[in-house]
């Protein structure tokens, strides 16, 4: 695995895992609900905003099944790309704007829009990063490494995983709207990558 012929592809594998993490789906998965409810909704509505996106992602994902081999992996993620980092650019801009330190009053308006982008976002990433990120590997590995590389692969996943669900609240905390500019900078980083890699 660590010969040099295979490095290219340990790389690509390892870089989609972190790039996969870095757009921000995990935090915004695992914290939707206090996502929700900071951006005003009350507890109840935040619980069904993350009910919806946990539905757009997976309908989403059925997209990508039956558009995968027919678009192409490269467009996909390309595509994904410019989607994804618009609707947290968006995102940032109505959350920078709205809600300050002492006022969550986001208005009704603003906050359907919000929901929207979020969704946006979500059904971006489920029918492009998140299921290519693991079927890249898978092909790219060649027989005699693929079962070490998929090992490799898994453990960068969980470990990056780990540290955004970590740092997420943090985050959130210290940057408030900024952290919608903090994934949608990966984004634009990881897309230059596909782009060019």
């Amino acid at each position: 695995l660590l010969k040099r012929r295979n490095r290219p592809q340990l790389v690509i594998a390892m870089a989609l895992q972190i790039f996969q993490q870095c757009t921000g789906i995990n935090a915004i998965m695992f914290y939707a609900p206090v996502l929700f409810n900071t951006v005003g909704f009350g507890s109840d509505a935040s619980l069904y905003s993350a009910v919806m996106t946990g539905a757009v992602n997976v309908l989403s994902t059925v997209v990508s099944i039956y558009s995968v081999d027919k678009l192409g992996r490269r467009v996909l993620l390309l595509e994904a790309g410019v989607q994804m980092f618009l609707s947290q650019v968006v995102i940032a801009i109505i959350l920078g704007i709205k809600v300050k330190d002492h006022s969550d009053n986001l208005g009704h308006g603003f906050a359907i829009l919000v929901v929207l982008m979020i969704c946006t976002f979500v059904s971006a990433f489920a029918w492009s990063w998140g299921p290519l990120g693991w079927l890249i590997p898978s092909e790219t590995f060649p027989l005699e490494t693929r079962s070490a590389g998929q090992s490799v692969t898994v453990c960068v996943n969980l470990l990056f995983t780990f540290v955004i669900a970590q740092a997420f609240l943090s985050m959130l905390c210290n940057f408030k709207f900024g952290i919608f500019l903090f994934f949608s900078g990966w984004v634009f980083v990881m897309s230059f990558f596909v782009l060019f890699l």
